[in-house]
């Protein structure tokens, strides 16, 4: 996957340039890496295919500047029922806008950067490197998807150390069109909704004060941190099991932090620390698991994750709405 870093940098050279000003920095290695096959148009025809899906198909990606590490031994508990380290393109979670999902040939995508900034900027798929300086006072970027969708990101989260994305690929091929082909933006340690705009063609650099975005006009909070937070999937909710030598099991994250440690409670009883599987990174969710003597009866089994700087997942039970759940998870257990 490409990595493409947004962010803050020492200012910009110049005898007019305002010394207090940062440069707002798109990197990308793939300058006119790209390759797209050739008269593949005719043949898209013929198969009845969109022109931008044969693009699509015909698309290979760069070989990166830097690799993602490789899973390691080890992340993967191999648990029936347990949901996977690495999700799969056709297994990962979807929330579109759009009635119809954007069918967009990278020949015509582009990428305008505007705003507080000193000058705009235009980007086309065999670009995707530019400089425009971000001005002092502003603290947050409006992006927009070619089908109007837009996502309040706060400015820093896209300047600091976390690995801020513009991506063209996924799982090791070019993004699905469900996804966002052919560009989206991904920011660990952000909620979707103001972070993962898909089909991307435009960045505002703004003011929360000044913009809202999508979510934000339909009463979500508009910078959207992910919540520290753990969860059960084996055994599942409502699931009836034989009594005996079984495994409770789940995955627990917080972007950008890391988990320490999951422990899990059944009924009242003590609670007890699960074995973690290793993690990719501290952008990634980590499996767990636990052995449990399941006796006749009904049960409720709750977890609870800390975080690497020792915060313990609350118990307050809050809503999705305006900025996240909170509150530990809990399933209802029959064992027979």
């Amino acid at each position: 996957m490409l990595s493409v870093l947004i962010r803050r940098s020492d200012p910009l050279p110049g005898p007019t340039e305002d010394a207090s000003r940062r440069r707002f920095l798109i990197t990308a290695g793939i300058a006119a890496a790209v390759t797209i096959a050739a008269a593949i148009g005719a043949t898209a025809v013929r198969a009845g295919r969109s022109a931008a899906s044969a693009v699509r198909e015909a698309v290979r990606l760069p070989v990166p500047a830097t690799a993602a590490p490789e899973v390691p031994a080890g992340a993967e508990l191999g648990i029936d029922g347990l949901a996977p380290v690495v999700t799969p393109n056709a297994q990962f979670y979807r929330i579109d806008t759009a009635l119809v999902v954007p069918d967009i040939a990278p020949a015509d995508w582009s990428l305008r950067i505007h705003g507080l900034v000193d000058r705009e900027v235009v980007l086309r798929w065999d670009e995707l490197l530019a400089r425009a300086g971000v001005r002092e006072d502003a603290d947050m970027v409006l992006s927009r998807s070619i089908d109007g969708f837009t996502a309040s990101s706060p400015l820093e989260a896209l300047t600091d150390d976390r690995n801020a994305l513009l991506a063209v690929g996924m799982n090791g091929e070019p993004l699905p069109a469900e996804h966002g082909f052919p560009v989206r933006m991904v920011v660990p340690g952000l909620y979707g909704y103001v972070s993962a705009t898909k089909w991307v063609t435009e960045l505002e650099v703004t003011r929360f004060d000044r913009a809202r975005a999508y979510w934000t006009d339909r009463g979500w909070s508009e910078r959207g941190p992910v919540k520290l937070q753990s969860r059960i999937d084996v055994p599942r909710r409502g699931a009836a099991v034989d009594a005996g030598n079984r495994v409770v099991a789940g995955v627990a994250w917080q972007q950008h932090t890391g988990v320490a440690g999951v422990e899990v409670q059944v009924d009242e009883g003590p609670w007890r620390s699960a074995t973690l599987a290793s993690a990719i990174s501290d952008d990634t969710w980590v499996q767990w698991s636990i052995p449990w003597e399941a006796t006749t009866g009904e049960h409720t089994v709750r977890c609870r994750v800390t975080n690497a700087e020792g915060q313990t997942q609350t118990s307050e039970r809050v809503g999705v709405v305006p900025d996240g759940a909170t509150g530990w998870h809990e399933v209802s257990v029959s064992v027979r």
